[in-house]
């Protein structure tokens, strides 16, 4: 595995998976096996869960990491290539990810979506920068439109609370929000679930639409309480709208998940990845109840990334 930025097939998908749970249970396994290697995980926007977990998951193989938070540490950096870099920005990204490659020996990178440019977003277009660029794996710690580490660890959380035997039904629920945020979670998760085999049902209000490349094989419902039916597992999160890039056209209280909207799925456990607005997106009745699998998620995303290093440096 030389990059790891998308759902690539069942098959790696499931030893991912696996192998994820296989380090959940004994993380230090194969403490020896990164020995002498050096990740660097560079942020050009804000994180908690990614940060940590990544920085975690590397020592639990013997690997040393080095952060760098290239929004506030680093040079501004131009992305664009043939530029004339005479406005703000300082070090173009041929000679930084150049440079970053010749430290490291995997490279992650985190960033975020314009959410005002769509082709630019669509063609993941700062993260391939650096995959062009560095020379050596690059792990996405969120991209424009992906956030695989994520995930994967949902992946695991799925597999560890599934019942045996059976094909379980996934809802993914879009939630109110006060700001436009990101398509990547959503995307990513509809990707994973589809391509891991799951039954998934999407939910929104009309206009919330995610790109169809992501979600082709979901069933598409607007009546979120007839998507809630039965559920297994409920995934909680808000996007902005994708036909109309990067606009809110919902803040409607009423799609926030409560337990009244569970009746109809009663043994239904609820997830999100975090950070999350209580009693916006998600009531604190949820939140705090034996249905939340939040803190399993979050735990998880060690494990996931712990699973994709220990392959990428095989």
């Amino acid at each position: 595995m030389k990059q790891f930025t998308q759902f690539e097939s069942r098959d790696l998908g499931q030893e991912l998976i696996d192998l994820g749970l296989e380090y959940k249970f004994n993380p230090r396994l194969d403490i020896q096996k990164g020995q002498g290697k050096r990740i660097g995980c560079i942020f050009l926007n804000p994180s908690l869960r990614t940060r940590v977990s990544t920085q975690i998951a590397a020592q639990n193989l013997g690997m040393e990491a080095i952060v760098l938070n290239m929004d506030k540490e680093g040079w501004a950096l131009e992305m664009q290539d043939g530029a004339i870099m005479n406005k703000g920005t300082v070090e173009h990204i041929k000679d930084a990810a150049g440079v970053l490659g010749s430290f490291f020996d995997v490279l992650a990178v985190r960033a975020f979506p314009t959410l005002t440019q769509k082709q630019e977003d669509l063609s993941d277009f700062v993260i391939n920068q650096f995959i062009k660029y560095a020379g050596i794996p690059v792990v996405s710690l969120e991209s424009a439109i992906r956030h695989p580490l994520q995930s994967l660890a949902d992946m695991i959380t799925m597999q560890e609370y599934q019942v045996e035997n059976r094909r379980p039904k996934v809802v993914l629920t879009w939630a109110p929000h006060i700001k436009a945020i990101p398509h990547a979670v959503a995307n990513s998760f509809a990707e994973w679930s589809l391509g891991m085999g799951y039954d998934l049902t999407i939910t929104h209000p009309e206009g919330y639409e995610l790109d169809e490349s992501f979600t082709k094989g979901a069933t598409l419902e607007y009546d979120q309480s007839k998507a809630l039916e039965d559920a297994d597992f409920v995934y909680v999160k808000n996007w902005s709208s994708f036909q109309d890039y990067g606009k809110i056209h919902s803040t409607d209280p009423s799609w926030m998940l409560t337990q009244k909207h569970l009746e109809s799925a009663p043994n239904a456990k609820v997830m999100h990845c975090l950070p999350v607005r209580r009693n916006l997106e998600l009531s604190d009745e949820i939140l705090d109840s034996d249905r939340s699998l939040v803190q399993v998620q979050a735990k998880n995303r060690i494990f996931a990334a712990q699973a994709v290093l220990s392959k990428i440096i095989e």
